[in-house]
Protein backbone atom coordinates (compact mmCIF):
# COMPACT_ATOMS: atom_id res chain seq x y z
CA UNK A 1 0.00 0.00 0.00
CA UNK A 2 1.35 3.69 -1.25
CA UNK A 3 1.49 6.47 1.34
CA UNK A 4 1.80 9.69 0.86
CA UNK A 5 3.38 12.83 3.53
CA UNK A 6 2.48 16.11 2.35
CA UNK A 7 4.33 19.37 3.69
CA UNK A 8 5.65 22.72 3.02
CA UNK A 9 2.06 24.73 3.12
CA UNK A 10 1.39 27.68 5.66
CA UNK A 11 0.58 31.31 5.39
CA UNK A 12 1.35 33.69 2.58
CA UNK A 13 0.45 37.02 1.28
CA UNK A 14 -1.56 37.53 -1.78
CA UNK A 15 0.73 37.25 -4.42
CA UNK A 16 3.48 35.27 -2.89
CA UNK A 17 4.71 31.67 -3.75
CA UNK A 18 5.12 28.21 -1.80
CA UNK A 19 6.49 25.10 -3.10
CA UNK A 20 4.54 22.34 -1.71
CA UNK A 21 6.40 18.43 -1.30
CA UNK A 22 5.05 14.80 -1.19
CA UNK A 23 7.35 11.76 -0.10
CA UNK A 24 5.41 8.45 -0.89
CA UNK A 25 6.41 5.31 -0.06
CA UNK A 26 6.40 1.81 -1.85
CA UNK A 27 8.16 0.99 -5.09
CA UNK A 28 5.44 1.36 -7.27
CA UNK A 29 5.39 5.23 -7.32
CA UNK A 30 6.77 5.58 -10.83
CA UNK A 31 4.99 3.31 -12.88
CA UNK A 32 1.51 6.03 -11.62
CA UNK A 33 0.61 9.26 -12.97
CA UNK A 34 0.60 11.46 -10.16
CA UNK A 35 -1.58 14.99 -9.53
CA UNK A 36 -1.84 17.64 -6.40
CA UNK A 37 -4.95 17.79 -4.93
CA UNK A 38 -6.96 20.78 -3.32
CA UNK A 39 -9.81 20.49 -1.10
CA UNK A 40 -11.25 23.81 -0.13
CA UNK A 41 -14.05 24.67 2.57
CA UNK A 42 -17.11 23.67 1.44
CA UNK A 43 -16.17 22.29 -1.63
CA UNK A 44 -15.00 18.81 -2.88
CA UNK A 45 -11.88 17.72 -3.19
CA UNK A 46 -10.61 18.40 -6.80
CA UNK A 47 -7.26 17.67 -8.87
CA UNK A 48 -5.55 20.71 -9.52
CA UNK A 49 -2.37 19.52 -11.48
CA UNK A 50 -0.89 15.90 -13.02
CA UNK A 51 2.19 14.37 -14.32
CA UNK A 52 2.35 11.27 -15.86
CA UNK A 53 5.17 8.88 -14.90
CA UNK A 54 6.75 10.39 -18.33
CA UNK A 55 6.57 13.87 -17.18
CA UNK A 56 3.26 15.38 -18.90
CA UNK A 57 1.42 17.75 -17.04
CA UNK A 58 -2.19 19.01 -17.02
CA UNK A 59 -3.55 21.99 -14.80
CA UNK A 60 -6.86 23.11 -13.98
CA UNK A 61 -7.65 26.43 -15.49
CA UNK A 62 -7.50 28.47 -12.43
CA UNK A 63 -4.06 27.43 -11.67
CA UNK A 64 -2.40 27.40 -15.32
CA UNK A 65 0.89 29.54 -15.52
CA UNK A 66 0.97 29.94 -11.74
CA UNK A 67 1.50 26.68 -10.30
CA UNK A 68 4.06 23.94 -11.77
CA UNK A 69 3.98 20.01 -10.78
CA UNK A 70 6.88 18.20 -10.80
CA UNK A 71 8.49 14.57 -10.01
CA UNK A 72 11.65 12.68 -9.27
CA UNK A 73 10.43 9.25 -9.62
CA UNK A 74 14.32 8.04 -8.13
CA UNK A 75 13.53 9.74 -4.46
CA UNK A 76 9.69 9.00 -4.95
CA UNK A 77 9.02 12.84 -4.47
CA UNK A 78 6.25 14.90 -6.10
CA UNK A 79 6.93 18.51 -5.92
CA UNK A 80 3.96 21.61 -6.29
CA UNK A 81 5.59 25.13 -7.39
CA UNK A 82 2.67 27.68 -6.32
CA UNK A 83 3.32 31.34 -7.45
CA UNK A 84 1.22 34.53 -7.69
CA UNK A 85 -1.04 33.03 -4.96
CA UNK A 86 -4.42 34.69 -4.42
CA UNK A 87 -6.94 33.63 -1.50
CA UNK A 88 -9.19 31.47 -3.41
CA UNK A 89 -6.25 29.23 -3.22
CA UNK A 90 -6.33 28.54 0.17
CA UNK A 91 -6.97 24.96 0.82
CA UNK A 92 -5.96 21.70 1.77
CA UNK A 93 -3.86 20.29 -0.58
CA UNK A 94 -2.76 16.28 -1.21
CA UNK A 95 -1.10 14.13 -3.29
CA UNK A 96 -2.50 11.01 -5.12
CA UNK A 97 -2.06 9.28 -7.72
CA UNK A 98 -4.18 10.17 -10.68
CA UNK A 99 -6.97 8.61 -10.36
CA UNK A 100 -6.36 8.60 -6.42
CA UNK A 101 -5.89 5.71 -4.28
CA UNK A 102 -8.58 4.96 -1.64
CA UNK A 103 -6.05 5.98 1.23
CA UNK A 104 -4.84 9.93 1.61
CA UNK A 105 -2.66 11.48 3.39
CA UNK A 106 -2.77 14.44 5.78
CA UNK A 107 -2.47 16.84 3.61
CA UNK A 108 -1.00 20.51 4.05
CA UNK A 109 -2.89 23.35 5.01
CA UNK A 110 -2.03 26.46 2.18
CA UNK A 111 -3.50 29.67 3.20
CA UNK A 112 -3.39 32.81 1.50
CA UNK A 113 -4.48 36.28 3.26
CA UNK A 114 -3.39 39.12 3.90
Amino acid sequence: QVQFVESGGGLVQPGGSLILSCAASGSIFSIYAMGWYQKAPGKQRELVAAITRGGSVNYLDSVKGRFTISRDNAKNTVHLQMNSLKPEDTAIYYCNADPPFKSWGQGTQVTVSS
